[in-house]
């Protein structure tokens, strides 16, 4: 059976405990979802958006979706004590995809905030998800893994802010792989954001799994700000080191709102994201930060895209990236201004450090612009450490590896400092000084 009939075969399996599996419009949803994916199956070398990532051994795996109590809460709990943050937070926790209160601390949220499980939603309130989970408007049909989240979605975070709610304190949504079964686990969580007029909010996406398991965590994240609303939103991804993992955040963003977008990639064999937004109305801002940290066989591909659809936009790009060992990276960002978006301001930048010569980066960020009054610009740049900067720390008595930890940190730690969250800030601050080989004394200088 090759992977595509084995993919429909687990879904006529697990269709019926599905949430939702009752509801019209979702049975519909996810129908015409594997419908596509059966049309299409997975990406191959000539798809162009996936040229430089091979799913082979994705397709090569007979993942199967996972029940809704697989699992064990206790190999659970040490793993959310080992991961998640401290401090203040609006914490839950889904194991294997599945919501887990026992596990969670969602704590008092304020009126006109609704934070559940997606499951929960759809069985007390579908109508509610209708119009957003019905049609993928947001998923821009980037990625055939976006239907296979729509056709296998078992549950997920759903936020509802309500006009001009404000959360304080920031939501940590933690998603823990355990356990990956004879064949592996497919994991496929949807988590859906919606902040009306005026409202506020912080959430952290985080995905970590227990080592020596090898799953596929397949995600996709809706975001939806109305008037005037920001989103601050966090993906930090520290899968095992042989699980897979493919994930869309995708967001529409309605007059003069702020999406803040910070993603962080340090585990998985083979990671791909794909992150877009789309202004629909105008004075819209975005600001896509991301990091990479691979080293070994890793494989990670960040694919990005900003829609300037209407006038006085503004959108701010940067990634970075390290590599050592035989790792490779694939960075492609579209900006695209569509006619009429006048007055737009677009800048993108992609910068990749390569500690060995075996690492690899193919970038090609891009800029598409159908508008004259305009200000954009974009670059990138890949190499290893600059031997200019190397010689002025020797020269002040610094030993060699010393001055390489030095200026790697440097290099990463200037993104890191751009997240707000103290706990989050500090925690990826640990892992970049635990990673560098003289990362205890830099702690010391600090």
């Amino acid at each position: 059976m090759n992977a595509r009939d084995h993919t429909l075969a687990d879904f006529a399996r697990t269709q019926a405990t599905l949430p939702g599996a009752r509801v019209p419009w979702l049975v519909s949803a996810r129908q015409v979802a594997l419908e596509r994916f059966a049309q299409n199956g997975f990406p191959g070398a000539r798809d162009e958006e996936w040229k430089y990532t091979s799913v082979a051994a994705i397709e090569k795996r007979a993942f199967v979706a996972m029940s809704p109590q697989s699992g064990h809460d206790q190999a659970a709990a040490a793993l959310v004590e080992q991961f998640a943050l401290t401090g203040a937070f609006h914490l839950l926790v889904f194991v294997n995809g599945r919501y887990r209160p026992t596990l969670s601390a969602p704590g008092r949220l304020p009126a006109g905030a609704t934070l559940k499980s997606l499951a929960a939603a759809l069985e007390s309130a579908p109508e509610a998800l209708e119009p957003y989970l019905a049609d993928d408007r947001s998923d821009n049909g980037q990625t055939v893994f976006g239907t296979l989240n729509t056709a296998f979605m078992a549950d997920g975070a759903y936020l509802h802010l309500s006009r001009a709610t404000v959360v304080e304190q920031p939501i940590h949504l933690l998603f823990i792989a355990t356990q990956a079964g004879a064949a592996g686990a497919l994991i496929c969580p949807r988590n859906l954001i919606v902040a009306e007029d005026g409202a506020q909010a912080t959430v952290i996406e985080h995905y970590a799994g227990a080592d020596g398991t090898v799953y596929l965590t397949n995600t996709l994240t809706q975001i939806f700000t109305g008037a005037n609303a920001a989103i601050e939103h966090y993906k930090l991804q520290q899968e095992a080191p042989q699980a897979f993992h493919i994930a869309g955040i995708h967001a529409l963003q309605a007059r003069d709102s702020r999406l803040s977008s910070h993603s962080v990639s340090l585990g998985a064999l083979l990671a791909r994201n794909d992150i877009s937004t789309r202004f629909a109305a105008t004075g819209c801002d975005a600001t896509f930060d991301g990091l990479y940290l691979v080293d070994g066989r890793q494989h990670v591909d960040n694919h990005t895209r900003i829609d300037h659809a209407q006038a006085n936009g503004t959108s701010r790009e940067t990634y970075r990236g390290v590599l050592d060992g035989h790792s490779r990276a694939v960075f492609n960002g579209k900006v695209i201004v569509h006619p009429g978006a006048q007055k737009t301001d677009a800048r993108q930048a992609n910068h990749n450090l390569l500690l060995s010569r075996d690492a690899e980066v193919d970038t090609k960020p891009q800029l598409e612009i159908y508008a004259d009054d305009v200000k954009c610009t974009h670059g990138a740049t890949v190499g290893q450490i600059d031997d200019n900067q190397l010689f002025y720390l020797r020269a002040r008595g610094i030993e060699e590896t010393m001055a390489r930890s030095l200026l790697v940190h440097a290099f990463a730690g200037d993104l890191i400092e751009r997240i707000r969250v103290t706990s989050l800030r500090t925690r990826l601050e640990q892992i970049l000084l635990a990673r560098l080989p003289q990362g205890e004394r830099i702690r010391e200088l600090s």
